[in-house]
């Protein structure tokens, strides 16, 4: 039964999410942190994943190359309910939309153009931009928020980790560099820092 609630869920964030897996991930997050279930050995229901939990499933699936939804989702499933969890969860996520997608493909050419699907793509685009802005704000909040102290405490305690969201903002903005050599250059700087 919880391996179909995992598969369940992400097939309705997949279906639900428009504009790719970036774009998935605000959706995906509100589902996966209010989810709840019961662990073994426990009595109380605790939420799939807490919201730092989250923001390490992100950055695992952002230092990973191919799509990140799959990866943010087999990471949820995976707790759950081990490699089958994480399968569930990872077709969950891709194969709705594949076959939607394949179904599509009969009516893309007949529908592109229309006055319909551009407005409403028109509208949605926004959307998208809004739900990443508040994943980045939900996922700032988890790893730069330090216990009690809030968003001051981040500033004041956390500064080491606002520099390296700072650098790699910066790098991303003003280079070409490639994001894969930005992760692993924070994989050593965190080895060296935190170790």
């Amino acid at each position: 039964m919880l391996l179909w609630k995992i598969f369940v869920l992400y097939a309705r964030v997949a279906l639900f999410s428009w504009g790719g897996g970036p774009a998935s991930l605000a959706l995906m997050q509100r589902e996966t942190t209010t989810a709840l279930w019961i662990p073994p050995g426990m009595s109380a229901p605790v939420p799939w994943l807490s919201p730092s939990e989250f923001a390490d499933a992100v950055a695992l699936g952002n230092s990973l190359p191919g799509p990140i939804a799959p990866q943010v989702s087999a990471y949820a499933g995976y707790k759950l309910a081990g490699l089958p969890g994480a399968v569930a969860a990872a077709a969950g996520t891709v194969l709705p939309t594949t076959l939607l997608m394949l179904v599509m493909m009969v009516y893309l050419f007949r529908i592109k153009d229309s006055l319909v699907v551009s407005s409403m793509l028109r509208a949605v685009r926004p959307v998208v931009v809004g739900m990443l802005l508040w994943t980045a704000y939900d996922m700032g909040y988890a790893v730069f928020a330090v216990g009690r102290h809030g968003w001051g405490g981040a500033v004041t305690i956390g500064w080491d980790k606002l520099l390296f969201a700072l650098s790699a903002f910066c790098l991303l903005t003003f280079t070409e560099i490639n994001p894969v050599f930005i992760v692993i250059g924070a994989s050593l700087a965190g080895l060296v820092v935190y170790r």
